[in-house]
């Protein structure tokens, strides 16, 4: 329990600087500087009156009403100490125990007494802008703080808006999920509350709640310290109400999600080897279903396509949309197609960011044979309403089916961890890669088109779509398998699988990451065997170009139509280096093998 604990924490660390939490920094900062500048800038502000007006009266009744009905506050000597601000630590407080309590029993919560699954977030809406109004005008704030004046501690009343605050805050935090997050999230949408829940649910929102109480601690100081705040104390409740009604707005229409999906997810990386290492996943077994274990077959965002058992079925689904007369797909319709199954949620930052990577695939291979299907499962108890989720969806521009997990099940089938995964299934129905999380589109999208050529070998398929050069390394070209199944950038006669076959050079220059052959190849699986004549053309960028090679004979290399080495090749496959320049550049690269000869695949660097 104790490894369980750390890994909650530190994924809490990371969750909480990560940039899914940028839109509520600015009023947490502003939040803990805005109760008071130590006692002083406040006390002209706070019951609407000067201070000689309540020293003159040697008591002043809270709200202005009879003293003798509520709690008064005591006017301070000049000797008496002020009493520390302690507006940081409320907000806080309220964000970790709203969220805590929420994320783990908002559902049951709210199936209890029947009330509508987004009333959570509209509540949190509601209390921002009342948090604002209350900062911008002091008889709001009042209303807001009378529930905590019978709290028998003078200060605490004074943070009563403040605790208020982190209570809506908790109920609009939605921080971008990882394994840590997705455990507590199924768990608590079950109504399964283990103590190992409880347990990685608090040292989880413990381990979000240090850098945020840092950045509040951070507002307060700067409050106390720098003249300007102090002398303009009010100008500076007024833009920090405002700014909350303004992420009020923004979090309302979805402003915060777009800038949002602008930024990079930068902490994904750290994230992973965190909360996805082999003991975390050890860790967090126990909160899942162990069924389909053939799944594990499979390894995320491998460089090679894996049989990983029959496809789990979609199952449990609330309802449909996006299919004819909003009917449900069966997987078993679509045998002798390629298959995507795409676990996300619209309000997820993460998921996103990857949508535009499925639109261009279902664009460049639907005629070729591909299927997307989104399995919406959700992380917060709003995003399981219809209405909600289809207008996100529209929003993102998610034209193919969608099925709404709301319970999880098919989540479960597929014993997923991370919002987005995306898992492929080939024709017959097997489950062959998965990738968990952001990135490596480049290599999704280079199995895709394996998996459809291997359902049709005939297929022409498109050149890859634009994006898939997004991870790629300075414009590098990127490795490249010379297979019949896992080769890219080919150009000119169509490949004959393991038959030798005659090729010939297009008449055209090849293009940046293009290759093409020409003379006798037999191209196989696994390797291009060279024969009478073989040469290799390729036109790429890098600073050394290497090829993995085996067999027994010579190759000569040729850049840019000059004849540069010749490498005598024995032996079982090895790395060779072709081409080693000082910097990178492009060129057209050559290449003339000697028969018998094995190329396996191109590296570069």
């Amino acid at each position: 329990m104790l490894t369980l604990a750390l890994i909650g924490l530190l994924g809490g660390l990371i969750t909480a600087v990560s940039p899914c939490i940028l839109p509520v920094l600015p009023v947490v900062f502003l939040a803990g500087g805005t109760g008071g500048t130590g006692g002083q800038a406040d006390s002209g502000t706070r019951g609407g009156g000067s201070s000689a007006e309540q020293e003159a009266g040697g008591r002043r009744a809270v709200g202005g009403e009879d003293a003798s009905k509520v709690l008064t506050v005591p006017v301070r000597g000049p000797a008496e100490r002020a009493p520390r601000n302690r507006r940081p630590y409320a907000v806080v407080a309220g964000l970790v125990v709203s969220f805590a309590f929420f994320t783990l029993l908002g559902v049951t919560v709210i199936s209890a007494l029947g009330l509508p699954q987004d009333i959570l977030r509209y509540i949190g809406l509601g209390l921002l802008v009342l948090i604002g109004l209350g900062l911008i005008f002091p008889p709001v704030e009042r209303i807001l703080e009378k529930p905590f004046a019978r709290i028998p501690q003078r200060q605490v009343n004074k943070e009563g808006s403040a605790f208020a605050l982190g209570l809506g805050l908790g109920l609009l935090y939605v921080p971008c999920a990882g394994p840590v997050l997705a455990a507590i999230t199924v768990a608590g949408a079950r109504g399964e509350i283990s103590a190992d829940i409880v347990v990685l649910t608090l040292s989880f929102a413990l381990g979000t709640a240090i850098p945020l109480l840092v950045f509040a601690l951070a507002g307060r100081r700067v409050a106390e310290r720098v003249a300007a705040f102090r002398r303009r104390a009010r100008g500076l409740r007024i833009v920090a109400g405002s700014l909350m009604i303004v992420l009020a707005l923004g979090l309302a229409f979805d402003v915060t999600a777009a800038i949002q999906r602008s930024l990079p997810d930068y902490t994904s990386g750290v994230q992973k080897k965190i909360e996805d290492n082999d003991t975390a996943r050890q860790q967090l077994s126990g909160l899942y279903d162990d069924s389909n274990k053939e799944l594990s077959r499979c390894q995320d965002g491998a460089d090679e396509l894996r049989s990983c058992g029959q496809a789990p079925p979609i199952e449990g689904i609330n309802s449909w949309f996006n299919t004819p007369g909003d009917k449900p797909v069966d997987l078993k319709s679509l045998r002798g197609k390629v298959t995507l199954i795409d676990f996300w949620t619209y309000s997820c930052i993460n998921c996103q960011r990857a949508i535009p990577h499925l639109q261009d695939w279902e664009r460049a291979y639907k005629d070729a044979g591909l299927r997307i299907i989104g399995v919406h499962s959700p992380e917060f108890a709003f995003e399981k309403k219809r209405s909600n989720v289809i207008s996100g969806a529209k929003k993102l521009g998610v034209t193919w089916p969608v099925a709404l997990d709301n319970d999880l099940t098919t989540w479960d089938n597929y014993r997923n961890r991370f919002w987005p995964a995306k898992y492929l299934i080939d024709a017959r129905g097997t489950v062959r890669y998965f990738k968990f999380g952001e990135g490596q589109y480049d290599q999704t999208e280079t199995m895709i088109r394996e998996l459809l050529r291997q359902a049709d070998p005939t297929v022409v398929l498109p050149e890859p779509t634009g994006r898939a050069m997004d991870d790629l390394t300075a414009g590098r070209t990127p490795e490249t398998y010379l297979s019949t199944l896992r080769i890219r950038g080919y150009l000119g006669t169509p490949l004959v699988d393991d038959k030798p076959a005659v090729y010939r050079f297009p008449k055209d220059p090849l293009p940046l990451n293009k290759l093409s052959l020409d003379g006798t190849w037999t191209a196989g699986y696994e390797r291009f065997t060279a024969g009478p004549e073989a040469r290799l053309a390729f036109t790429y960028r890098a600073k050394n170009a290497n090829l993995v090679l085996a067999g027994t004979g010579k190759v000569t290399v040729i850049v840019d139509g000059r004849t540069t080495k010749t490498i005598d090749v024995s032996g079982s496959p090895t790395l060779y280096r072709l081409t080693d320049d000082k910097d990178p550049r492009t060129a057209r690269l050559e290449l003339r093998l000697d028969e018998g000869l094995q190329a396996y695949a191109f590296t570069f660097g």
